[in-house]
């Protein structure tokens, strides 16, 4: 009989720092103690907190050990697993000592981290094994798919998402009910139903973490959207730079079919539906729904001008459903538990939970799913566990290249739809870059423009000659060579592109620009009227030197300079010649005596 589960991070990110022979080591070190009987070891999907990884979690404890190695499993094994003691040096906490205190014992609820938060779409990712069709039936897998097929009639599946006001989590925020009853309501010998999971924002990995943790809600829901729209056939689009998640997409698809969950007939309801993956290549225009039908088609990857709309004309020119995996991952709760489950979190016009990929400048980067209406505040503060260093927080970015900073003035911010584009931002797929005092707004706009040159698909000529010209006026000013003329410009041909792009990437693409502009217009000016970077990141704008009186001539810097940029005896002061100095801060970093500095 099984007393105990250790349950082991295998989404990606926990693999990429050794979870996978961590998993062989756990296997090996309970047989060897003859537990083999009585303790499983699980791969689950993401727990979120993914700076700590490898994460471990022991069931039915909740005991939570971070950053576990090879090294370190014996003695899980033989004191808490053998011997019930629990190992503390290995365990997260991020609550003071008074409250460990009086819990005598933390696991993983009782963290900051996760109390502040309420899982919906993450619901599964790191509590089951992603590849055990089992193991989603046991949480109520596919109960919303049968209830659908054997209670409710298509029109009433949609009403219940129209009622729980569920938005599209990809960026745009449209009603996804109001989506789902277009395409139903176009008559046609076949229709389509397609999953975004052509996820390209840089930071983002919302969408894969829920493949990788749990790919079977993502079948589920995406066989009620074809209940519910008169489909019978759908379609996964993911990156084929996610290679967890597909394999366990494959597999989570072929276990649907195996047990009747996919195919003919589903639940003896006359309801036929299959679902198939495609790869993409990692364009990222291909996270635009037109360009992505359009290379699911094996074309490529543009995007086609609208109307028709998908739910007319869509993939192979039949009427179309098209969601990210995100907005599917929230169905079959609504379905299984109602409208208003979903509809009472949240605020009056964004419902329900969101998913933040949390990177950046922030001790606890990983994902975290909180309600709509969540300020920045505490998403930042208590849930990110706030800016590392003592450094002050400055700004986020939220819709990774199609989005906008949120700047510490605005911190108070409740996050939804709405809000966040009154403030020249938006949503997006749901990555949350947080950045201190020493990013300069210039270069994040510049970074962001230089992905948005690099991923259009060329197809117009606002985009394709645009963004180019935009990202040309931005390396002028951060090089220190801009004028108050080039400023003027810029703002002019942001507006430019934005009202004459094909598509979302070309019309969103100078957001960066933007809002940057409008909320840090003074460090533009700083670069060029003062030839100056305030934050001290545009390498041509900086100088660096050594202070005579603080240097010891300990000659450290002089011997990582890979210039020969710093002269000076032993013992006597040093100093840099700036027309040799390439400015790469190796003397700053390998300085003991903070003799040097950057201006």
């Amino acid at each position: 009989m099984i007393r105990s589960q250790v349950l082991i991070c295998g989404g990606t990110g926990c693999t990429s720092s050794g979870s996978k022979a961590l998993i062989k080591e756990f296997e090996d070190r309970i047989a060897e103690n003859g537990l083999a009987d009585e303790v499983k070891v699980v791969r689950t999907g993401c727990f979120g907190l993914c700076a700590l990884g490898p994460v471990v979690i022991v069931y039915p404890d909740g005991t939570f050990y971070s950053r576990v190695q090879k090294d370190d499993v014996q003695e899980i094994v033989s004191e808490h697993l053998l011997k019930g003691r629990i190992v503390e040096r290995l365990v997260y906490s991020d609550i003071d000592e008074k409250v460990k205190e009086e819990l005598q014992h933390v696991s993983l609820n009782d963290t900051t981290f996760y109390k502040a938060q309420k899982r919906v779409a993450l619901r599964n990712c790191g509590v089951i094994n992603p590849e055990s069709i089992d193991e989603y039936i046991a949480m109520d897998g596919y109960a919303a798919l049968g209830k659908a097929l054997t209670e409710m009639t298509p029109d009433e599946v949609i009403q219940v998402i129209k009622d729980s006001g569920l938005r599209g989590r990809g960026g745009g925020g449209f009603p996804t009910g109001l989506k789902w009853s277009f395409t139903a309501k176009n008559q046609a010998d076949q229709k389509y139903v397609v999953c975004n999971a052509d996820e390209g924002d840089p930071g983002a990995f919302m969408d894969r973490s829920v493949l990788e943790g749990d790919p079977h809600c993502i079948v589920e829901a995406m066989a009620i959207c074809g209940y519910a729209t008169g489909a019978s056939e759908g379609y996964i689009y993911v990156r084929a730079e996610y290679p967890i998640a597909v394999q366990r997409l494959k597999k989570a698809i072929e276990d649907a079919r195996a047990y009747g969950l996919l195919g003919k007939n589903i639940f003896d309801s006359g309801f036929d539906f299959d679902l198939f993956v495609r790869l993409g290549a990692g364009a990222f225009v291909c996270g635009e729904e037109t360009a992505l039908m359009t290379s699911i088609e094996g074309n490529r990857g543009e995007p086609r001008p609208r109307p028709p709309y998908p739910a007319v004309k869509g993939l192979f020119g039949k009427p179309t459903t098209e969601n990210n995996v995100e907005t599917f991952a929230n169905v079959p709760q609504i379905i299984l538990k109602g409208a208003e489950f979903f509809n009472s979190m949240g605020t009056e016009k964004s419902k329900g939970t969101k998913v933040f990929a949390l990177g950046g400048k922030i001790h606890n980067t990983g994902l975290v799913e909180v309600p709509m209406g969540t300020t920045l505040r505490e998403i930042v503060e208590v849930i990110g566990g706030g800016i590392p260093g003592g450094k002050k927080f400055k700004a986020a970015q939220t819709g990774g290249p199609s989005g906008g900073c949120i700047p510490a003035s605005m911190l108070d911010i409740e996050i939804d739809y709405d809000n966040l584009v009154s403030q020249g931002a938006m949503m997006g797929s749901g990555g949350l870059i947080v950045m201190d005092e020493d990013t300069c707004m210039v270069d994040i706009a510049k970074f962001f423009l230089a992905f948005t040159v690099d991923e259009s698909c060329g197809k117009c000529t606002p985009c394709r000659i645009g963004t180019r010209r935009l990202y040309e006026i931005l390396e002028k000013i951060t090089s220190g060579n801009g004028t108050l003329e080039d400023l003027d410009k810029m703002e002019k041909l942001c507006y430019y592109i934005k009202e004459n792009s094909l598509c979302g990437l070309g019309q969103t693409a100078p957001n960066p620009v933007l809002s940057t502009y409008k909320r840090f217009r003074e460090e533009y000016i700083a670069h060029v009227v003062d030839k100056k970077c305030p934050a001290g990141v545009c390498k041509k704008l900086l100088t660096i030197s050594i202070d005579g009186e603080k240097c010891k001539g300990c000659t450290a810097c002089a011997r990582v300079c890979p210039v020969g940029a710093i002269s000076g005896s032993v013992k006597n002061p040093h100093w840099i010649d700036p027309a040799k100095c390439i400015k790469c801060g190796a003397c700053m970093e390998k300085c003991k005596f903070g003799a040097i500095s950057k201006k």
